[in-house]
């Protein structure tokens, strides 16, 4: 059964990637990436117990929330 569910998203995903343009498939693979990006911080952020790198994270997730925003 769960192999069924996840054989119908991947089809259906594949089937709106195809009628994307390739600026917004770009656009949207890039946003999937820089989201990845921002987990990961996130959860780094949660674990440091290192103000100064904690500081670090926090600038870099502002960054990652202004790409993000800036994305089409």
């Amino acid at each position: 059964m769960e192999a069924q569910i996840e054989d119908s998203i991947s089809e259906s995903s594949h089937k709106e990637n195809r009628s994307l343009s390739p600026n917004e498939l770009e656009s949207r693979n890039k946003k999937s990436g820089l989201m990845l990006s921002r987990k990961h911080v996130l959860r780094q952020l949660e674990r440091s117990s290192d103000d100064r790198y904690s500081d670090l994270l926090r600038r870099t997730l502002a960054d990652l929330d202004a790409q993000i925003a800036a994305l089409p």
